[in-house]
């Protein structure tokens, strides 16, 4: 993928996680990287690891849930590396885990707010950059959450599902100006975040955590939950030449859920 080197990437929740295991991915491919999020240590760890694989890298603290910061990351990169290739909208929170009636409106629109919001703010301020040069990539990552109903997440899964339909609206916007919009959806992925979701869970409906973490790997075909570098090798493909004749496709990375 000799096309990538050189490219650059704005990665929203860079700082840890799949937007850390993209980032990493994306440098040994020679792109140059920017990093936001809200998060400044993690932040400038992840910039630190890539500049290891001697690449350059900035880091942008930045909430996506505000219009100003997104303007602000894109204006940063392009003011560091003169263009924006592509954009990946990974920053995202879990939201609450807790029946409808149970949750306060401030809890719903938190989570709406980042998750898809935030996915919009970020590409209609990376979108200009990109016509300029009649070129670009815009990957969403979304869920297998927004692939079906997702009791006691309502609002994650309510924003992971209106992802999609931002990527394909996107895709026929702005094809016809050389960008392609695509979205992943990953299952439950290994680390600490699926951990935290699955103690939730848990705690919530008042079953044991292994009851609950069985659960994930039992309705996949692979019988195991997928790794933040299988997502970040799908990320790779979706913005590379090798996928030039595909947008506004969402592909599932979960291990072969059968829920879905």
């Amino acid at each position: 993928m000799q096309e990538l080197k050189e490219k650059v990437a704005l990665i929203t929740g860079g700082g840890y996680g799949i937007g850390k295991e993209i980032a990493l991915l994306y440098a040994q491919h020679g792109m140059k990287i920017a990093l936001a999020a809200r998060s400044e240590g993690p932040l400038n760890e992840t910039r630190a690891a890539v500049e290891k694989l001697g690449v350059r890298a900035i880091a942008i603290r930045a909430d996506v849930a505000k219009e100003a910061d997104c303007a602000r990351m894109v204006d940063e990169t392009v003011k560091a590396f003169g263009r924006v290739d592509i954009l990946v909208n990974n920053a995202g929170i879990a939201g609450p885990t807790k029946r409808s009636t149970e949750m306060a409106l401030a809890e719903w629109q938190e989570v709406l707010d980042i998750n898809l919001t935030g996915a919009w703010l970020a590409s209609r301020a990376a979108i200009p950059s990109m016509v300029k040069q009649h070129a670009g990539n815009i990957l969403m990552i979304s869920s297998g959450a927004g692939r079906r109903g997702y009791p006691l997440r309502s609002p994650y899964a309510a924003s992971k599902w209106a992802m999609i339909g931002l990527t394909q609206t996107l895709a026929g916007e702005w094809g016809s100006d050389g960008i392609r919009v695509n979205c992943i959806c990953p299952g439950a992925v290994e680390g600490d975040r699926i951990e935290r979701v699955i103690r939730a869970r848990a705690e919530a409906m008042g079953v044991p955590y292994d009851q609950i973490k069985k659960g994930f790997t039992s309705t996949a075909a692979l019988q195991r939950m997928v790794t933040e570098h299988e997502v970040a090798r799908v990320a790779t493909f979706l913005v590379s030449d090798l996928s030039s004749g595909v947008t506004g496709q969402t592909i599932n990375v979960d291990a072969g859920s059968i829920m879905n």
